[in-house]
């Protein structure tokens, strides 16, 4: 599902009026009806009645007002202007005048005494949010914030007009006062402030409402990013046929580990198993072999060369040469440590590993502040950083990545020359061409050590079974996010083991398959 920018939606709005004739008015009549029939569902969920309007002076308060309209025949609506009267547009003028021909009760917010604005918000089974439309860029201001913080305060459950208001919808920034809808009605598209923390967190149910842009306008329009969904996830990750042997889903070489951090290479594994790769070997100090074996049989382990630290160093560079040569897909990271051979081994041999290379962890540390350098990496990359490495690897803070979570990893992905995996809360996976997604499965129990591990083997996994790498990483991350999903309905979110994530991985795929997965988007016909 494509996440345009404000601008994005106005663009695809006035494509839709200059080629279709379909006027602005048109879409806010639809964008109100379809609002309503959303307040009519919340309002039968809860046995209520009574709405509120909050309706401000630009498009978003005359989808609200439209709305008011809907509603009035079977629902007391009190209509709450969050400006004068004399500052609406002629427009919206007109749908007030239509609201008093059947006689709803409309008053000035700001002339109302602090309890009495309390007393209106707090009297309805419903608040219609309708104050700052897509446009907005925070903090709200003025009398507004009065208005939301008492629509907050209220305990009424809360319908925004496709933004919650006080959020910008073009990063996710939510600066308060910040409505906490219960519920958010996008109009034909959710925007991409939306589906990004901190704003996430203020849209309550997510709605997306048919507000009358034909769906070739849609389906044609030039927007780069998009929303990853089952339905995606099922249409591109490859179905096994009923001949299939191990050879045909690659075979993926995973380089890591260090001496007090044996877990990680073998977690990797896990989940390049767990994924569907064919054969999975873990190439790793010599004096750890042992390890793997006794902990995941199906693996194979590659004794290599190591330092007095414990670590792999220079000395093994053509050893780890030939592993990565014999494998289809190469995962370098998990466990491997800073230690300065370590470091030289590894940006050695990476300009010299034609096939496909998946970085992380220590892998991405070795390039910190000299993230051009991957670009002497010949095969396909990528990159799967959290925000601390990719903060390290782009020379910034992690408040900065943080910022503006999409353009940090189009920016990562530019640099490197490759596919960019960011991690955390609502992963964002950049493909060097500007494209990217956002992965909506996941959870707060998988804020926890060995995570990224099992994730990294994933996305080589899938690699190796044939996907280009910018399919296999949001293809892997959907998959992790919602492995973690299932972990955390049968175990709960804290304690949550990295191991019990990979293996949902199989689970979390045939949900997938089954069309039972839910997405969290629900469609307003």
């Amino acid at each position: 599902m494509k996440l345009p920018t404000p601008a994005e939606m106005a663009a695809l709005e006035r494509h839709t009026q200059e080629v279709h004739g379909i006027e602005t008015s048109a879409l806010m009549e639809q964008a109100g009806r379809r609002t309503a029939e959303v307040a009519r569902r919340l309002l039968r969920a809860s046995g209520g009645r009574r709405c509120v309007v909050l309706a401000g002076k630009g498009n978003n308060g005359g989808d609200g007002l439209v709305a008011a309209r809907h509603l009035s025949g079977d629902h007391p609506i009190h209509v709450l202007l969050v400006a004068s009267a004399e500052e609406l547009p002629p427009d919206l003028g007109g749908h007030l005048h239509a609201l008093r021909d059947r006689q709803v009760r409309i008053e000035e917010a700001q002339a109302l005494p602090a309890s009495g604005l309390e007393r209106a918000i707090r009297d309805a089974d419903l608040i219609i949010d309708a104050i700052f439309g897509t446009g907005f860029h925070g903090p709200a201001r003025g009398f507004a914030v009065r208005v939301i913080e008492a629509a907050n305060a209220s305990g009424v459950p809360i319908l925004a007009v496709d933004v919650p208001s006080g959020v910008d919808a073009v990063v996710g920034r939510a600066d308060p006062p910040c409505i906490r809808a219960t519920a958010t009605v996008a109009m034909a598209l959710p925007k991409i402030g939306t589906v990004q923390y901190p704003a996430a967190a203020q849209v309550g149910r997510l709605f997306v409402a048919d507000i009358g842009i034909p769906e070739s306008v849609i389906r044609e329009a030039p927007i780069p990013t998009a929303l990853a969904t089952a339905a995606w996830m099922d249409r591109t990750v490859p179905h096994r046929p009923a001949d299939s042997h191990k050879g045909r889903y690659g075979r993926v070489a995973i380089l890591g580990g260090a001496r007090g951090y044996a877990g990680a290479p073998v977690l990797a594994a896990r989940g390049a198993i767990r994924a569907g790769a064919g054969l999975v070997t873990i190439g790793l100090p010599a004096s750890l072999a042992a390890i793997p074996p006794a902990s995941l049989p199906e693996a194979m382990t590659r004794p290599l060369p190591e330092s007095a630290a414990g670590a792999l160093c220079e000395a093994g560079a053509e050893a780890a040469r030939e592993f990565a040569g014999s494998a289809d897909v190469l995962a370098v990271g998990p466990g491997l440590t800073t230690h300065p051979e370590t470091v030289g081994l590894i940006r050695g041999l990476l300009p010299r590993v034609t096939g496909p290379v998946v970085l992380d962890a220590d892998g991405l540390n070795a390039f910190a502040g000299e993230a051009q350098r991957l670009r002497e990496v010949p095969g396909p990359l990528v990159i799967t950083p959290h925000p601390g490495e990719m903060a390290r690897l782009l020379g910034r803070e992690v408040g900065e990545v943080q910022e503006d979570r999409l353009a940090t990893a189009r920016a990562a992905a530019s640099l490197v020359h490759g596919v960019a995996l960011l991690k955390g809360a609502r992963t964002v996976v950049a493909g060097p061409d500007g494209y990217a997604m956002v992965i909506p499965t996941g959870n707060p129990g998988m804020a926890t050590g060995g995570m990224g591990d099992v994730l990294t083997g994933a996305v080589a996994a899938l690699i190796g079974a044939g996907l280009a790498p910018f399919e296999a990483a949001v293809c892997a991350a959907y998959l992790h996010g919602l492995a973690g999903d299932l972990a955390a309905d049968s175990r709960g979110e804290w304690g949550l083991l990295a191991s019990e994530v990979a293996d949902h991985l199989p689970r979390a795929l045939a949900r997938v398959r089954s069309g039972s997965v839910d997405d969290g988007i629900i469609p307003v016909p």
